[in-house]
């Protein structure tokens, strides 16, 4: 049981790490207008409001990717419960999107898809984390 609360916290930072990362290479591709101030929650309104459906499905592909790689990190580490490892880390995720969602006001279709999104893919590299049984001899 602590291995696994442990491959769920781990899974996270990697998951954070991911997101972060892929935030940083985000502001290079999608630069911040002029004039916003991040630490200003109206500017931070402003910035969702009229970001490009480009920028919103790269935060979209933030979440979804950082749920993947979190979920694999988390699968791997933990022995016994590694789907269930993988899939705390993907609702970590969701309770991570709808706290983002209820601070800033996100389009109701990035909201549902980044609720939606993170638990299955989470799911899918638990699947591939974990190791496969051999085949049968012929």
């Amino acid at each position: 049981m602590i291995r696994s609360t442990l491959a769920v916290l781990l899974g996270l930072i990697v998951a954070l790490a991911t997101m972060l990362l892929l935030e940083y290479l985000g502001m290079s591709l999608f630069p911040l207008p002029p004039g916003i101030d991040l630490d200003s929650e109206e500017d931070l309104a402003r910035l969702v409001a009229s970001a490009t459906i480009g920028k919103k499905l790269w935060v979209l592909m933030g979440w979804t990717v950082a749920a993947f790689v979190g979920g694999w990190v988390a699968a791997r580490i933990s022995r016994r419960h590694r789907v269930g490892a993988a899939l705390g880390v993907g609702l970590l995720i969701v309770a991570g999107v709808v706290l983002n969602a209820a601070m800033l006001p996100h389009p109701a279709w990035m909201t549902i898809v980044g609720v939606l999104l993170p638990v299955p893919v989470a799911w899918c590299a638990a699947r591939l984390a974990s190791p496969r049984a051999p085949l049968p001899p012929a």
